[in-house]
C-alpha cells in the first residue's frame, strides 16, 4: 500500500511538473494565434517575443531564435516549417507576427521537404495592418533560400525572409512587377551582404545568379 501511495504520488508531481512546463510554453496554438479563413491563413498579432521597433532588421535579427524554440522547429527530416510576417499599424514600428505552422500534414517518416503557408491576414486589435515582409523557417542547418522559394508565384511582399537551425538569415527583395532584377542577401552581423540578383526573365521559376561584393 505504501509503494502504491509514493507512486501515486510520483506521477501526480510528475503531471503537475507537465502542466507546468507546458503552461508556460509560447507555442502558437490554433484557433487563438493562427487559422484558416475561407481557405487563407490568418495569424495573430504581435508576437510577444518580440519586441517591435522602427527599424526592421532589429526585429529581423529576434526571429531566428525565438522560432528555433517552437516545437520540431530543429527536428531537421521530422521537423516543423513556421510561417509569419511582419508588419506595422502606422505607429512607425515594425512587428512579427505569431508564427504559424499551418501546412502539408507532418507524416511519420522522414521527409526532404517542408513547407507551410504565407500567412495572408493579421489580426492585431491596434489597427490597421500593413504587411512588409513574410518568413519561414527550415528545420535544417545550411539550408539556403531555395529556387521555390524564390520563383514569383511565390512572392507577395515587399521582402521575403527564410532562416535555417543554424540562424543564417537570408533575404530577397523580389521587386513584384517590375523590370529589375530581384536581390538576394545574407545578413552578416549587423549588415546585409549581397549574395546573389534573379534577373527579370528568371523570376518565374526563381534562378539565382551569384553575385560577389
Amino acid at each position: 500500500m505504501l509503494n502504491f501511495r509514493i507512486l501515486f504520488l510520483g506521477v501526480v508531481a510528475t503531471g503537475l511538473w507537465f502542466v507546468s512546463c507546458v503552461g508556460a510554453s509560447p507555442v502558437p496554438v490554433e484557433d487563438r494565434d493562427y487559422g484558416l479563413m475561407n481557405g487563407a491563413v490568418w495569424v495573430r498579432g504581435p508576437w510577444d517575443a518580440i519586441r517591435p521597433s522602427a527599424d526592421i532588421d532589429a526585429v529581423i535579427d529576434q526571429l531566428c531564435p525565438a522560432v528555433m524554440e517552437l516545437p520540431r522547429a530543429q527536428g531537421r527530416e521530422y521537423g516543423q516549417e513556421y510561417c509569419g510576417v511582419l508588419y506595422s499599424v502606422g505607429d512607425g514600428a515594425y512587428s512579427a507576427s505569431m508564427p504559424s505552422p499551418l501546412g502539408p500534414l507532418l507524416k511519420a517518416t522522414p521527409e526532404q521537404q517542408k513547407s507551410c503557408k504565407q500567412p495572408n491576414f493579421v489580426r492585431d486589435s491596434r489597427g490597421a495592418v500593413k504587411i512588409q515582409a513574410d518568413y519561414h523557417s527550415h528545420p535544417w542547418a545550411n539550408s539556403r533560400m531555395s529556387r521555390p522559394d524564390r520563383a514569383e508565384a511565390r512572392q507577395r511582399y515587399s521582402i521575403r525572409l527564410q532562416f535555417d537551425t543554424a540562424c543564417r538569415v537570408m533575404k530577397l527583395v523580389p521587386y513584384i512587377g517590375e523590370a529589375r532584377p530581384g536581390e538576394v542577401y545574407e545578413r552578416r552581423g549587423k549588415r546585409w551582404a549581397l549574395i546573389g540578383i534573379v534577373k527579370p526573365e528568371h523570376k518565374a521559376t526563381g534562378l539565382m545568379t551569384a553575385v560577389t561584393e
